[in-house]
């Protein structure tokens, strides 16, 4: 007998309490062991449209509705005992008539009328209340996968009505609706034998799957958050198992599945190729943490695919392999550096450039591109750099750094920056391959050293590398251009358009802190507006407060709402932008009386506590609730970085790094994000409020 869960059931799951959740877990156990088991009480459905619903007693009022034939048994949904029941009764398990896959049908006549939610006063957007699919042909929505009562319904859908009629419709449905809405052709259905299991075409795999041990099951229902762990959208497993020709780059907007197929692309690799190395890695420790914890839960008992699967960071694996190739290393800290290139510019004599401009040249010129000679310095495209300098201001400029190199190798040290490209020109010419592939997250925050090291990696085979970035998520790294560094990803650069982590609502108004259309240097561009949400939700609360006591009070009532309809204090983040404004974000979580922990580099979200951190800390994470506060006119954008930046380059740069700041952190959020400041608070504010909304003053 085939046992199966639903993504309905994780995601019905997750909503309960921690004991609620215990007890389903332990009945699931049960049920996959022996469906049979004469303990088990089952309970045949009679108001359902579906004969194989069945209600199995959870505790005294959960219920778990499960689907039963005489070949399988499938988790559907669990919830307390009526709604449980009510959920139950809409809904009906059934094979789509064009396209052959397996649906979970929300039955239509029991749905009284589709109502748009208001949940903010606002002004109505202007929006059109013309048909938008009034003149597609029946057979077109079929294609699609819209089930066959809902065509009257789709084909009265207008912009005002189409998000809420495509939460009830299977989700090749609704994404292709939304697709057509913004103008987009949807991707035609993959073909699918008539004849063949339902549950095995595509679509049906990313809603529904087999379960075949204990060890499965138990992954599945100890992160229910985790549901990439199980389901897998066609798309993106496409991405997965293709066999490249070259190095490719995965990219899309937050929440959009990069960091899914990043792993999914190390674990089959890992499985397909035995006697393969493969190397997981991303920007900082603390995602690199994270990445190795939802590996393990991926791999799961299979502890020999994870030998050959080495997840690190990318400082960490380049020390570790400078250190077996060419020996220990002394790396000078930023500030070390600091202090050597102060000192050369005192033995130089005066110059008519700031130090912070002297370090900034160093840091993303002299150094980044590791530049040797006068003659490499004068012939250097200087990209990003918004100030112009004469042959002769460069001739000027070039003994200070020629000096400082000189001061740190007199020192034994090296920046980071030589340590990387050092390494790389030893595995360059290296017989070994160290590792067969390399897969790299959050690619978009990588330096020009830390590419020419990823590429040397990448040497042997050319389709090695396999990259994973959002342009709109650069936070600490200028542009360059990979192709010129030997990583051309033209020709195999794949969008991801559907945002399975962050409603439609929330979606839209973060990214009005981007522009519509990013670029990197080698002309690859990403379109943000085809990307659309996977599911409906609420509109984000923007507020400016009168004061630091009003900010509080506001942050801690919301934060004791959500508390009050259910969220778990770990499904909470607070996040403010630098430590001088961590002060206020504990004061709002100890007035909540939930447990709470501050995040830093080295500390990971915990369960039962609402994480504290900066913004900078959350890339990677996800959570149901997120409050972005202390967003004041002189922190986000922040204006001691403003006061530094040495051109106009680095000033633009300033603006767009604290814009992709603050538009990480919202776009953290599921369910509900609230950003607050006190006034004026910060202009980023104001761009994020939607059209024909307002932002909130109090």
């Amino acid at each position: 007998m085939d046992f199966r869960i639903a993504d309905t059931f994780t995601d019905s799951l997750a909503r309960l309490t921690v004991d609620e959740q215990k007890a389903v877990k332990t009945t699931a156990f049960d049920l996959q062991m022996n469906p049979a088991q004469p303990g088990m009480q089952l309970h045949k459905l009679e108001k359902g449209k579906d004969p194989n619903f069945w209600s199995v007693r959870v505790g005294q009022d959960i219920r778990l509705i499960v689907h039963r034939t005489a070949s399988s048994l499938m988790l559907c949904y669990v919830d307390h005992h009526d709604a449980a029941y009510r959920w139950a009764e809409r809904r009906k398990i059934d094979r789509h008539p064009t396209t052959g896959a397996a649906q979970l049908v929300e039955v239509r006549e029991t749905v009284r009328e589709i109502v748009v939610p208001r949940y903010v006063e606002a002004a109505p957007e202007p929006l059109s209340a013309k048909r938008l699919f009034d003149e597609l042909p029946e057979w077109v929505l079929l294609t699609y996968g819209v089930p066959q009562e809902w065509i009257a319904d789709v084909r009265s859908a207008t912009d005002e009505s189409l998000l809420d009629i495509a939460d009830h419709l299977p989700r090749e449905a609704a994404e292709a609706l939304l697709d057509l809405a913004v103008g987009l052709k949807p991707p035609a259905p993959p073909p699918f034998p008539i004849q063949s299991d339902a549950f095995e075409h595509p679509d049906a795999q990313r809603r529904f799957r087999v379960v075949r041990d204990v060890e499965e099951l138990e992954r599945a229902l100890d992160a229910p958050w985790e549901k990439w762990i199980v389901f897998l959208h066609p798309a993106q497993r496409a991405l997965v198992e293709r066999h490249y020709s070259g190095p490719v780059r995965v990219f899309g907007s937050a929440g959009t599945g990069k960091t899914i197929v990043a792993l999914h692309r190390a674990d089959y690799l890992a499985r397909s190729e035995p006697d393969s190395r493969v190397l997981l890695t991303t920007f900082s420790e603390p995602l690199a943490r994270s990445l190795r914890s939802r590996l393990r839960l991926l791999l799961g008992n299979e502890p020999r695919t994870g030998e050959r699967l080495e997840v690190q960071s990318i400082g960490s694996i380049g020390r570790r392999l400078f250190a077996a190739q060419l020996g220990p290393a002394s790396i000078a800290s930023p500030e070390e550096v600091r202090v050597v290139l102060a000192e050369a510019v005192r033995e130089s004599g005066s110059t008519k450039f700031g130090l912070h401009f002297l370090w900034t040249e160093w840091a993303n010129v002299v150094d980044a591109w590791q530049l040797s000679t006068w003659e490499e310095y004068r012939d250097v495209k200087r990209l990003g750099r918004r100030i112009r300098l004469s042959e002769g201001q460069r001739a000027g400029l070039w003994p200070i750094f020629d000096r400082t190199r000189a001061l740190l190798q007199s020192r034994g040290l090296m920046s980071e920056a030589e340590m990387f490209t050092r390494l790389a020109e030893r595995l360059t010419v290296s017989t070994k391959p160290v590792f067969d592939y390399a897969i790299i997250d959050e690619a978009q925050d990588l330096s020009v050293a830390e590419m020419r090291f990823i590429r040397s990696l990448g040497a042997a085979r050319p389709h090695a590398l396999f990259f994973a970035g959002d342009l709109g998520q650069r936070i600490f790294q200028q542009p360059f251009s990979w192709k010129e560094l030997g990583v051309d990803v033209r020709g195999r650069a794949t969008r991801l358009r559907i945002n399975y982590r962050t409603s439609h609502q929330i979606r839209r108004q973060a990214d009005r802190l981007l522009a519509f259309e990013l670029s990197d240097v080698d002309g690859i561009t990403e379109d943000r507006r085809a990307t659309i949400s996977a599911f409906n939700g609420v509109t984000p609360d923007i507020e400016i407060l009168d004061s630091v006591q009003a900010e509080s009070e506001r942050v801690t009532a919301w934060i004791k709402e959500r508390l009050s309809e259910g969220v778990q204090p770990h499904e909470i983040a607070l996040f403010v932008r630098s430590p001088e404004e961590l002060s206020r974000g504990q004061a709002v979580a100890e007035k909540t009386s939930a447990s709470f922990v501050t995040l830093d580099e080295r500390l990971d979200t915990q369960h039962g506590r609402i994480s504290l951190m900066m913004m900078h800390l959350a890339k990677g994470l996800e959570f149901r609730v997120v409050v972005a506060m202390a967003c004041d006119e002189d922190v986000i954008p922040l204006q001691s970085r403003l006061e530094t930046a040495a051109d106009e380059s680095e000033l633009e740069d300033v603006y767009q790094t604290e814009r992709h700041l603050l538009y990480v952190a919202c776009t953290r959020a599921r369910d509900r994000l609230l950003v607050t400041g006190v006034a004026p608070g910060s202009e980023f504010l104001h761009d994020l409020k939607s059209a024909g909304s307002e932002v909130h003053n109090r």
